[in-house]
């Protein structure tokens, strides 16, 4: 990065994620939004960070863009093992995860999240309907030992959050600057195809 973002402290990672079963098998960071992959879209947003991380198990799809890619340090553990790895691979203290099925994440939300951070906090993230959003939330590199040794218990990503100092934040303050909540969508179905303007890579 030249040293101009907003927040050079942090890492963007995107999760590359799973098969993509239930779209036949189709590389999820490859559909197209407007035109642009879903990939494209979330590294557009990189210029506010200060590093870009792609945690992929599987890169050949995504060698012609060129991002610092790391595999799963801990293989087998679906998104957990993905953000230990993102978290391990991190040069800088905070680490910004997002999944690269969430085609609609803005500056403006990412700004929320990271502007929650606090020197008591390891963790943030938005809690929608009494979930909380781990796929785009901030977390302390740092965390790395302690999300590891978690790791060993496979656990969801709730529950690795429960133990740390996790800084939830309500729906209405994501809707503040997103009045729909579709920076949380993710593109998992056909019907999420149809429901999101979203369309399979193009050959």
């Amino acid at each position: 990065m030249d040293g101009s973002a907003t927040f050079p402290d942090v890492t963007l990672a995107i999760l590359a994620g799973g098969q993509g079963s239930r779209l036949g098998g189709v590389v999820k960071g490859l559909l197209r939004v407007e035109g642009r992959t879903v990939l494209e879209r979330l590294v557009g947003l990189g210029a506010c960070f200060g590093d870009v991380l792609l945690v992929a198990n599987a890169p050949a799809p995504y060698a012609r863009f060129g991002l610092r890619t790391v595999a799963d340090a801990v293989v087998g553990k679906g998104a957990p093992g993905g953000v230990h790895a993102a978290l391990g691979a991190a040069r800088t203290p905070w680490v910004f995860a997002v999944a690269c099925d969430m085609p609609f994440i803005t500056e403006a939300v990412a700004r929320v999240v990271l502007e929650a951070r606090a020197q008591d906090v390891d963790a943030v993230c938005f809690e929608r309907e009494g979930r909380w959003e781990p796929l785009l939330a901030v977390y302390r590199a740092e965390l790395t030992a302690r999300w590891g040794d978690a790791l060993m218990e496979d656990p969801s990503l709730r529950q690795v959050l429960s133990r740390l100092r996790t800084r939830t934040l309500p729906e209405a303050v994501l809707r503040a600057v997103d009045p729909h909540a579709r920076a949380l969508a993710n593109v998992n179905t056909p019907e999420d195809l149809e429901r999101y303007g979203v369309a399979l890579p193009v050959d």
